[in-house]
């Protein structure tokens, strides 16, 4: 399982729609093999060099997302990351699309959750709410 500070998932989220605001929109979030479909507010979750969540929004020449590592995958800090990476994503890289549409709600109906946790199967991915 992957987890996130509830803070750092809305600081992302927030930003990837201030930058649609700005610079025309979502990016699309199958590389552009499906023409406007899901070009919405979310964020990805990547596996690369740790396990990591971005904004989605287009960005302007020369400017980066923001990213937040996984509590449990940062390459800097984490001695076992990519042992963790592989047990728990893969050992390919990957990318997952999650729509802000199915996080946020269920935050504002919890007050008390500090952390998402993201968890992946070979064919699914699934959410809990924890309190740290």
């Amino acid at each position: 399982m992957f987890t996130f500070p509830i803070l750092a998932v809305h600081k992302v989220i927030a930003r990837g729609e201030a930058d649609a605001a700005a610079n025309g929109g979502f990016r699309n979030p199958w590389y552009g093999t499906r023409p406007r479909q899901g070009e919405k507010p979310g964020l990805w979750l990547v596996g690369d060099e740790g396990i990591y969540i971005i904004s989605n929004g287009e960005l302007a020449g020369g400017q980066k997302p923001l990213v937040f590592y996984s509590d449990e995958c940062h390459p800097k800090g984490d001695t076992d990351w990519w042992d963790y990476k592989h047990r728990h994503f893969g050992g390919d890289d990957g990318i997952e699309f999650i729509d802000a549409d199915l996080l946020v709600p269920s935050f504002d109906r919890n007050f008390g959750i500090t952390h998402p946790g993201i968890r992946l199967t070979e064919n699914d991915i699934s959410f809990s709410l924890i309190t740290r």
